[in-house]
């Protein structure tokens, strides 16, 4: 049966239509995987089917009673609170009814009234069977899964990172246990060892999921159908990621077809009409004419723009680029137990791995002296030009235009070296000229990406530059890293990004605890 049925959806944006006439239904027992490169709709969909965001038009309806949980990245945390109580918040409605029942006892004991104890007891059943007195080993389970006792359950929320916080928040959104549950890049700051505890958890949801995710790999493994969102299109196909890539290869390999066999009629008829319109076929060249007229002209199958990443290296002389002794880091105190000592050649590629929370990104903000290290040097070559990736999403001015941004960091850059740097990553004109805060998360690190393309570097230091990426664009990147002729110093969590062939130091952090 199904738990969502979504009819004729039409929807704009700026100037550009995400989707026209698009149906489709999701099943209690799907497990579907939304995909799409960047600026697609995506995120866009999941609002709609939400309700967040109304639709140009179509109808979207739920079936009744079903209680959806929605990964909402900006969900409000408040200073004061622990990540313990903010987790709490998840069973508010087990906690009313525990005090109601309090209440309920309490006033039975001084009136001794049948019909009290009688509502304090339907009540108790009902905390039994919601499992209220086992919500603390809920808590402990799915914190640890998702790594927060890394973090510790007592800290308090206003002090955490951007991806420290959306690990608390999707850590309360699967102890609601939904329904439905709505996941926009769930894996987003979690590393390996909790993103295979998350596909364990889903493959264990008894309900029906929809998550999108640019990760190819977790999507193989938790899905069993899939929505490609492309051209204006949202196509549903049945099976696992890899299916789904293999259907739609077929269907477009088949339209390709179709699409060349019906112009080559065409451009044969229109030759027709044209050489013997005037003459003695003149009543078969107008009946031809009124068959093209009526003719369903397949649309020219469209073409994806493929990223071209590409770093503007500035030449060095220095074998080594940076180098650290006996260096401990992290805020109040140390984050390593050893003393971290390495060094980068001028063409290395480094990769800094752990678990999350263990402070890889503290790392990088040490050595780009953004914040002090606890002891020990670090010593960067003076003739080290650095171009830095920075994961967080947070504009100086959101209602600025990608152009805009770039022009007030890059005041003498010409605005067509600008524009080409940005389509370079895939943004279109109109992306281009739209404010920071109307662009989807991928079309905004894409932007963070350009503004790195054009920084003269021979040191690159990246920070999650995979994070809300296509593959399209995450393929180019690593190819632009590859390519570099500097050194790259680098974070991700996503395992299938880089590989030994071309990586030439493994920094693990944990190995340091």
């Amino acid at each position: 049966m199904s738990v969502l049925t979504v009819t004729n959806l039409s929807h704009a944006f700026i100037d550009k239509t995400l989707y026209e006439d698009a149906s489709f239904k999701v099943e209690r027992q799907d497990h579907m995987g939304i995909v799409g490169q960047n600026g697609v709709g995506k995120s866009t969909l999941i609002k709609i089917i939400t309700g967040e965001i109304l639709p140009d038009a179509g109808n979207i309806v739920w079936q009744k009673n079903t209680n959806i949980g929605y990964l909402d990245q900006y969900a409000n945390l408040r200073a004061g609170t622990t990540i313990h109580d903010f987790l709490e918040t998840a069973f508010a409605d087990l906690f009313e009814a525990e005090q109601k029942m309090n209440q309920l006892y309490e006033d039975y004991s001084q009136n001794f009234n049948d019909d009290l104890l009688e509502k304090a007891g339907r009540l108790q059943t009902k905390l039994e069977e919601s499992g209220f007195y086992e919500i603390e080993t809920d808590i402990t389970t799915v914190a640890s899964g998702l790594g927060l006792d890394d973090i510790g359950l007592d800290r308090d929320v206003s002090e955490l990172s951007g991806g420290q916080r959306s690990k608390v928040i999707l850590t309360k959104l699967l102890l609601q246990n939904p329904d439905v549950l709505l996941l926009d890049e769930p894996t987003n700051y979690l590393d390996t060892k909790h993103i295979d505890w998350l596909i364990d958890y889903l493959n264990d949801f008894n309900g029906a999921f929809i998550v999108i995710s640019h990760d190819d790999a977790f999507l193989e493994r938790v899905t069993n159908c899939i929505l490609d969102i492309e051209f204006g299109k949202i196509t549903r196909y049945t099976g696992d990621l890899q299916s789904a890539f293999k259907q739609k290869d077929e269907n477009a390999l088949a339209y390709r077809r179709a699409y060349a066999k019906q112009q080559e009629q065409i451009e044969k008829s229109k030759a027709y009409i044209r050489k013997f319109k005037a003459g003695s076929r003149s009543k078969s060249a107008r009946s031809r004419e009124k068959q093209l007229a009526h003719l369903d002209v397949l649309k020219k199958p469209d073409h994806l723009v493929k990223p071209q990443i590409d770093f503007f290296y500035k030449v060095t002389e220095s074998r080594i680029l940076l180098s650290t002794d006996q260096l401990f880091f992290g805020y109040e105190q140390a984050l390593n137990k050893q003393a971290l000592d390495f060094s980068v050649a001028h063409d290395e590629k480094v990769l800094i791995s752990g678990y999350n929370g263990i402070g890889k990104s503290t790392l990088l903000k040490t050595i780009l002296n953004q914040i002090p290290a606890i002891s020990g040097d670090i010593e960067i070559s003076p003739t080290v030009k650095i171009a830095y990736y920075n994961q967080s999403l947070n504009w100086p001015h959101k209602l600025a235009t990608p152009l805009q941004y770039l022009q007030d960091i890059y005041p003498l850059e010409k605005p067509k070296v600008l524009r080409q740097t940005l389509a370079k990553t895939g943004l279109t004109a109109q992306q281009v000229l739209s404010p920071l805060v109307d662009l989807s998360g991928g079309e905004q690190a894409k932007v963070k990406l350009a503004e790195v393309m054009l920084t003269p570097a021979n040191l690159l230091i990246l920070d999650e530059p995979t994070n809300h990426l296509d593959d399209a664009t995450k393929t180019a990147l690593s190819k632009g890293i590859q390519e570099f002729p500097g050194a790259v110093l680098f974070v991700t969590h996503e395992a299938n990004f880089y590989d030994d062939t071309w990586i030439d130091k493994n920094i693990n952090i944990e190995k340091l605890q």
